[in-house]
């Protein structure tokens, strides 16, 4: 079993920047492919980043250059996002999936986290 926290959420201007943190409580050593997804209402929930237990990383399209996902010793994970545009304004999750490969899916991630919401106004 895994639990998932997110932080760091806000209000911030189009061109600044947010740090995203999801703290990972699991009592299990497996390793997890790890990732960042994002939701508006009315649309389906798509894939930002992912990270795998080699800390190899995927990303969007839309964020790459602009977000950057990376993982502490304890294993808790984060989201640098620099340059954000109000395009980016959504509710931001932090998944586990406990399966095989490592893809920004949200049907192959196992374990969710409550969320965090950004907001980039222009």
């Amino acid at each position: 079993q895994v639990h998932l926290a997110e932080s760091g959420g806000g209000s911030v201007q189009a061109g600044g920047s947010l740090r995203l943190a999801c703290e990972v409580s699991t009592k299990t050593r497996s390793e997890y492919c790890m990732g960042w997804f994002r939701q508006v209402p009315g649309k389906e929930r798509e894939g930002v980043a992912v990270t795998d237990f080699d800390n190899s990383t995927k990303y969007a399209d839309s964020v790459k250059g602009r977000f950057t996902i990376s993982k502490d010793s304890a294993k808790n994970l984060y989201l640098d996002m620099n340059r954000l545009k109000p395009e980016d304004t959504a509710m931001y999750y932090c998944a586990a999936d406990a399966g095989w490969g490592c893809a920004p899916a949200p049907t192959d991630f196992d374990y969710w986290g409550q969320g965090t919401l950004v907001t980039v106004v222009s």
